[in-house]
């Protein structure tokens, strides 16, 4: 089921002609494909579970972090233990990178006035990953 489709409707917050920026959910959709949400309300449910997940899975990839520095730091640790944090910090990476690029959509500058790259004051991540299965 995908929550929300491609399009913009409604009015983004502050601006009452600008149209919703789509924001990109921390979770894809069942085909694997990215899940977009449309609202005019920033403290609706779906969006605060977002943010709830969001902060999840940063949370995890910091504590990951901490975990795959000692099992990296020990030259004993097992090839599979190695190769296991290798996988589990590429996940927690997409997760974080799929943060970074939601927040960076969204980001709207104190004025509409047009910057030098035509970007309307948003931030823009060009970064697209996919989850591994």
């Amino acid at each position: 089921m995908e929550l929300a489709d491609n399009c913009a409707s409604g009015t983004a917050q502050g601006h009452p002609h600008a149209l919703a920026v789509p924001r990109l959910l921390p979770w894809p959709t069942p085909e694997g494909k990215p899940c977009y949400l449309v609202t005019d309300n920033n403290g609706g449910y779906l969006s605060r579970l977002a943010d709830d997940l969001e902060a999840a899975q940063l949370a995890t990839g910091t504590d990951l972090l901490g975990r795959a520095r000692l099992v990296l730091e020990d030259p004993m640790s097992p090839y599979t233990e190695v190769r296991y944090t290798g996988i589990r910090l590429a996940e927690c990476l997409t997760d974080a990178l799929r943060v970074a690029e939601s927040r960076g959509l969204r980001i709207v500058g104190a004025d509409d006035d047009k910057d030098s790259e035509g970007t309307r004051g948003r931030a823009t991540l060009n970064v697209r990953s996919e989850r591994q299965a």
